[in-house]
């Protein structure tokens, strides 16, 4: 009995086109992606809502994983230097090499009353 050759080819083109579609409806998922991103700016929103979460996402890059101080500033006792609204105007505007905007405002006062509490 022979086997006919058209099959395996047939079956690579099915594959192929079902892969397609796939990777089409991925496309357009990340295409809503980047026009919801657009429309916030430019700026991904974050998921974290515990000050804890949000430090660790957005502070720890510059200021240590435990806040010790590497780019910036130590900030272990920033609560005992700086009020919680000073510490809000900073992370909102920025303040030496620190840019201005790294958070939305309703996370910002967040972080900015967790920093206070630390003295």
């Amino acid at each position: 009995m022979k086997r006919n050759p058209l099959i395996p080819f047939a079956l690579i083109a099915v594959l192929g086109i079902v892969g397609m579609f796939l990777l089409s409806f991925q496309g357009q998922q990340k295409g809503k992606e980047l026009a919801e991103e657009k429309k916030n700016g430019g700026k991904i929103t974050q998921a974290a809502s515990k000050p804890e979460d949000i430090v660790k996402q957005t502070c720890t890059t510059c200021h240590g994983e435990q806040l010790q101080g590497a780019v910036g500033p130590n900030l272990q006792k920033i609560g005992a230097k700086l009020s919680q609204d000073e510490i809000k105007n900073v992370v909102m505007n920025g303040r030496g090499n620190m840019p201005a905007g790294l958070l939305p405002a309703e996370q910002a006062t967040k972080v900015a009353e967790y920093l206070a509490k630390k003295k």
